[in-house]
């Protein structure tokens, strides 16, 4: 890799100004000083240093988000803050994206990272990957619905209608003097609004939405709204599993 490339993925500043940087003669490999911008390093092995600080280069970062309401799952947009707006800048520097989406009103875990091939594995519809909703229903939800969930919903409310994998309808609470229930839903595919066109399809309106589950991968219950943080090696493991 380039010297001015590994200092740009590290968050040091643009190519423009960490040639610079060089130029100054701040940056040591293995312990002389070069002013060599396109000089070949490899981060795996080279002592690359800034003022006398080390530097280490990550090729691949990869974050949990428990996302809240009202932003958007995008790496960008004119009108609402995204999910990129809610890392620090240096976790910016390695170019993170979503993995799938979720609706701006819904909340939960969303994965962070700038792995393409993971980011294949968890969204391909054909790998059939698990999403695990939390869901309170506005409507009683019946052992019919969870039967018609199993089948697959036929959901006509598109352009396209299209029959949906069998999905997994739990129940968890029916409240009836509300006429509300509380339920967890697990589906494999990720079509717009899913969830909720599913539920509307059977006659019920979804009120809230949080995703708690990808794969085996749980949402971290000490994660605050909004929050995010670093996958653990164990965390990782269970996603490229």
């Amino acid at each position: 890799m380039r010297l001015d490339k590994l200092l740009a993925h590290t968050g040091f500043g643009t190519r423009k100004e960490v040639k610079k940087i060089i130029k100054d003669k701040y940056i040591t490999v293995n312990d002389e000083i070069v002013t060599n911008a396109g000089l070949k390093v490899d981060p795996e092995v080279d002592d690359v240093r800034v003022g006398g600080t080390q530097i280490f280069y990550e090729e691949f970062v990869y974050y949990m988000l428990n996302k809240p309401a009202g932003v958007i799952s995008a790496t960008e947009d004119f009108m609402h803050e995204t999910v990129l707006d809610l890392l620090d800048p240096s976790d910016l520097v390695q170019e993170p994206h979503p993995v799938g989406r979720l609706d701006i009103d819904t909340e939960g875990l969303l994965i962070l990272t700038n792995d393409g091939q993971l980011t294949h594995q968890l969204t391909s519809p054909k790998k059939e990957v698990d999403k695990e909703y939390y869901a309170e229903i506005d409507g009683i939800v019946t052992e019919d619905d969870v039967v018609k969930f199993e089948e697959g919903l036929l959901l006509e409310d598109d352009d396209e209608p299209f029959t949906t994998l069998p999905a997994k309808l739990e129940m968890l609470e029916i409240i009836e003097e509300d006429n509300a229930s509380v339920i967890h839903v697990t589906v494999h595919e990720g079509k717009f609004h899913q969830v909720k066109r599913m539920f509307k399809a059977v006659g019920k309106e979804v009120t809230y939405l949080k995703r708690v589950r990808m794969k085996e991968l749980h949402l971290d219950e000490n994660l605050p709204l909004g929050e995010y943080r670093r996958l653990t090696e164990e965390e990782l493991a269970i996603l490229k599993a």
